[in-house]
């Protein structure tokens, strides 16, 4: 339904560092290749500034690929995160659906009817229809985004961080809500997030990413349960004990900040933060030297030298 072959984005741009200099690509998507079947959750996970949002933008067509292939078997929608924002305050929702639903080819009447049924299927009624943005909560405004993402009938919803900016009690609603439109309508999503019980309870799948790459990937169960690279063990051992389901784990210290894509580290890329590589066991030059590839078996894939050597488990 959705594939990424090798994708790449430069955020340059391709502009130069200075005149006399030539252009320098600076990938904050490098070789990624992801798939998303119908009805299937891909949850995609990570630190800011690891790359997410730019390469769902790139699916899109919000950042043009600098390499690779995007292949969709149908329209694809965003969910964008901020509800307040992405919503004209100027328009009311009927006119916000009803451009959508223009750019899909429907109109007058026809395009009416249809605003209304978008509406309920969200949870709302056609009496909000013409309201302006302003009179609506959060998590109203994020249900209109959903309506209105619908609108085009698309195959697969990327959700950038949908939730991150409602209230706790809102967020359980939208994700349930989620959760039965993909279960109805049969669509895909590729669902970005930083709440890592979030993510669990929606995905099928999910990809961990770091500095513009593909660290691991898998079934949900398998990469909470058992996860093979040392990032992901951190982020885990860093989540609130309900996301894990364990009484206590073992802290795991991931030290520095996430380097920029400009100039990342050879090698191995977590290398330098990594609590089992070469800053901690001076002998593991392989790290250095050479940068792991994607690797595994039953669908459970991770980029270590050393994969499960570091575990979430109990204290």
């Amino acid at each position: 339904m959705l594939q990424l072959h090798d994708l790449r984005v430069d955020v340059t741009g391709g502009r130069r560092p200075a005149p006399w200099r030539p252009p320098r690509p600076v990938y904050a998507v490098d070789g990624i290749s992801l798939r998303v079947a119908a009805g299937e959750t891909l949850g995609l996970v990570g630190e800011s500034g690891c790359g997410k949002s730019t390469l769902s933008r790139a699916v899109v067509g919000l950042h043009r690929p600098a390499g690779g292939r995007i292949v969709a078997d149908g329209p694809v929608q965003y969910v964008f995160q901020d509800p307040y924002a992405s919503l004209n305050p100027r328009r009311t929702i009927r006119q916000s659906l009803g451009e959508a639903l223009q750019a899909g080819g429907l109109a007058g009447t026809a395009a009416d009817t249809r605003a209304v049924e978008l509406i309920e299927t969200v949870g709302l009624s056609a009496a909000h229809l013409d309201r302006y943005p302003h009179a609506f909560s959060g998590g109203q405004r994020q249900r209109i985004g959903i309506a209105r993402a619908l609108a085009t009938n698309p195959r697969v919803l990327i959700l950038d961080e949908p939730v991150s900016a409602l209230d706790v009690s809102i967020q359980a609603q939208i994700v349930n809500l989620l959760a039965d439109l993909r279960d109805q309508l049969g669509l895909g999503y590729l669902f970005i997030a930083h709440d890592l019980a979030v993510v669990r309870h929606l995905s099928d799948r999910v990809a961990v990413m770091y500095l513009g790459r593909i660290v691991e990937t898998g079934p949900a169960d398998a990469v909470y349960g058992t996860p093979r690279h040392p990032y992901t063990a951190a982020l885990l051992a860093s989540s609130p004990e309900p996301v894990l389901g364990a009484a206590r784990r073992h802290r795991i210290v991931v030290g520095g900040d996430l380097p920029g894509p400009a100039n990342p580290p050879s090698g191995c890329r977590f290398r330098t933060r990594c609590p089992i590589g070469p800053l901690h066991r001076p002998e593991r030059t392989i790290c250095s030297e050479r940068d792991p590839t994607l690797d595994g078996t039953d669908g459970h894939q991770v980029a270590c030298h050393f994969p499960g050597e570091l575990t979430v488990g109990r204290a």
